[in-house]
């Protein structure tokens, strides 16, 4: 009689889309973190931990780049209703503010840092899991708010190691984005679901500046544009015109072209923007111009009288254009953004896969969401804030050579007899007590050079040995591992011939020499 075949055993490795993360890369993450979060609470903002599930209803439609409330999330039903994994950390910050509204104080300051999931399909560099870092400022309609949340920013990326020239924070206005369009004829302010795809496909493109060019800008603006493997993508199918005035928006050099000169003395002329005549300023000539570009929209004016307030502000805090810049190109994908938007880019050079030279890019962004808060409690709650990306920033301090050195692993206590087994972890406790990393080996006694491999795997400063004899004398052989290494590395080197790699030392005298030996080594 034929066996039942047993039961299949499951597959050791990881979900399509996920990742697992080990001692080093934890501990680079909290270091990291940490440092953020002594920034943000400098600036009197408070820790906040939400739950990982919340209602679908809570997390709302605004998810990244989908259109359907259940779509890009891990959801599930229960009990009739449906809950899913947050898929970042501003939704459940927005039921927060609401359900606790008569608690906390007003404005609200919160950071939270935590894992975010979202349902999309993986791809490289793009993960279902992945941390985020956010603060936001709640209950605040004054775009003092935004300027403090993009010079928190700046120093937030300092802090961690991001030097002053290599990173630079950009802010534009979706008011002035807005105003651009209604210029444009895409934006109707009496019906704003007009035009509503055209716009999309717009900031899609504005967004793309740095990637497509203004060539490839351009294109996407009016029928389309094919990319270098052929795939097409269908434009706006906006007019000559209209892609003309979105294209001078883009382009806000303080060098602007003659058109867009005759265009700010025009608007000058008429009296409207006086605010922002004069002066040399690269950052007013910018503001001059926006200001001309969108001089026929209410809005979009709004929107430049907000930036000049921002630059002013940071402005007055030391943060100059080497830090922090207006910059129209900033768009922000997602669609709750109703005034200022920022992002942090990093302009310093790395190799991509193929060795070629590239601008790493942004590591995150923000900006203010007045209607998000509105969804739960029906009336308009005031809210700005910013989401490091967690993961990219570290992988550009790996690129700096920013991240602290490996960190050392514990002194290994070797087991010579296995009737001593309290006496070494009296040792092992001897140096926890000393506050000095240490365990005591747990495998297989038998083979002593498979505790010495292990050792050299745990990054081991020490290896404490003492067998018979030693004991009988009172006394422990301590190993250390870093100097065996260079010196197994180049025997040549005197400067450690000197220091022996292994001495006897008293066992009272162990923990004194283990620090002396770490101390070397730093």
């Amino acid at each position: 009689m034929a066996k039942g075949k047993g039961q299949r055993r499951p597959k050791a490795e990881t979900p399509k889309g996920f990742r697992d993360y080990f001692g080093e890369q934890v501990s680079a993450r909290k270091a990291m973190l940490d440092k953020i979060a002594a920034v943000y609470h400098r600036y009197g903002f408070d820790a906040l931990e939400t739950s990982a599930v919340e209602t679908v209803e809570a997390l709302g439609k605004f998810l990244p780049d989908v259109d359907r409330p259940n779509e890009g999330v891990f959801a599930w039903e229960e009990d009739g209703d449906w809950l899913a994994l947050r898929y970042d950390l501003t939704a459940p910050l927005a039921r927060v503010a609401a359900q606790y509204r008569n608690d906390l104080p007003t404005p609200y300051r919160r950071y939270a840092m935590g894992p975010v999931w979202r349902n999309e399909k993986p791809g490289p560099g793009r993960f279902r899991q992945f941390y985020q870092c956010d603060a936001d400022t709640v209950g605040a309609a004054s775009v003092a708010a935004d300027a403090e949340i993009c010079a928190m920013l700046a120093d937030a990326l300092e802090a961690v190691g991001i030097e002053r020239g290599d990173y630079v924070v950009r802010v534009n206005n979706r008011k002035v984005l807005n105003g651009v369009m209604e210029v444009a004829g895409i934006l109707d302010p009496a019906d704003p679901s007009k035009f509503e795809h055209e716009r999309g496909i717009v900031l899609r493109a504005i967004d793309k500046l740095d990637r497509l060019g203004v060539e490839g800008v351009r294109a996407l603006l009016g029928e389309g544009r094919k990319d270098e493997s052929g795939d097409f993508t269908k434009g706006a199918g906006l007019g000559a015109a209209q892609i003309q005035t979105i294209m001078t928006f883009v382009d806000v050099s303080p060098q602007f072209g003659p058109e867009a000169q005759d265009r700010v003395k025009q608007v000058a002329a008429s009296g409207r923007p006086k605010m922002f005549l004069g002066g040399s300023n690269p950052t007013r000539s910018a503001l001059n111009f926006l200001s001309a570009v969108v001089s026929d929209s209410q809005q979009g004016q709004e929107g430049v009288e907000e930036l000049r307030q921002i630059s002013e502000l940071v402005e007055a805090q030391g943060y100059g254009p080497d830090r922090i810049i207006i910059d129209p190109s900033v768009v922000r994908g997602l669609g709750y953004y109703t005034g200022p938007v920022y992002e942090a880019e990093l302009t310093f050079e790395i190799k991509d896969d193929k060795g070629r030279p590239r601008q790493f890019g942004s590591v995150a962004g923000g900006g203010r969401y007045d209607d998000l808060v509105k969804r739960f409690t029906g009336q308009a709650v005031p809210a700005t804030g910013v989401s490091i990306g967690v993961d990219r920033l570290l992988a550009a301090l790996a690129a700096k050579g920013r991240l602290e050195a490996e960190a050392q692993g514990p002194v290994v206590v070797t087991v010579m007899d296995r009737n001593r087994m309290a006496d070494y972890m009296g040792m092992v406790r001897d140096l926890r007590d000393a506050g000095i990393r240490a365990e005591m080996y747990l495998g297989n006694p038998k083979n002593f050079g498979n505790q010495l491999k292990y050792a050299d795997k745990r990054r081991s400063p020490v290896a404490i040995i003492q067998g018979e004899d030693e004991a009988a004398r009172g006394v422990v052989q301590v190993k250390d591992l870093i100097l065996g290494a260079k010196l197994a590395q180049d025997a040549s080197l005197e400067e450690w011939k000197s220091q022996p790699a292994q001495v006897k030392v008293p066992l009272a005298e162990m923990v004194a020499t283990v620090r002396e030996i770490m101390g070397r080594h730093g």
